[in-house]
């Protein structure tokens, strides 16, 4: 279709098919990415000491792991949220900039 209007590889690509490829493999991308974050820390990645870790450090020292581990399992949920929101707001624009 681009190539019929006159449109150029690059301008069909990044005006036509570009747009569709990533909405299509942004979710799963963007689900892939968060699982990836509760399976494993990508904090210990950057050299950061893994947050469970250190939550078992110091109900260790306390003995008090309940609360400790209930607030790491917080701190998770609170960084997966803000993955999910940033995640439905790119598919969100991915889907207004398509349906043009």
């Amino acid at each position: 279709a681009g190539f019929s209007i006159g449109m150029t590889y690059m301008q069909t690509f990044r005006r036509i098919i570009m747009p569709q490829a990533f909405r299509v493999s942004v979710p799963p991308l963007s689900n892939t990415f968060i699982s990836l974050f509760k399976d494993t820390s990508l904090a210990s990645v950057v050299t950061i000491t893994e947050l469970f870790r250190v939550a078992q450090q110091i109900a260790n020292a306390s003995y008090d792991f309940l609360p400790v581990y209930i607030e790491a399992g917080l701190i998770y949920w609170v960084f997966c949220f803000f993955l999910f929101i940033g995640q439905a707001k790119l598919e969100k624009r991915l889907d207004r900039y398509v349906a043009k």
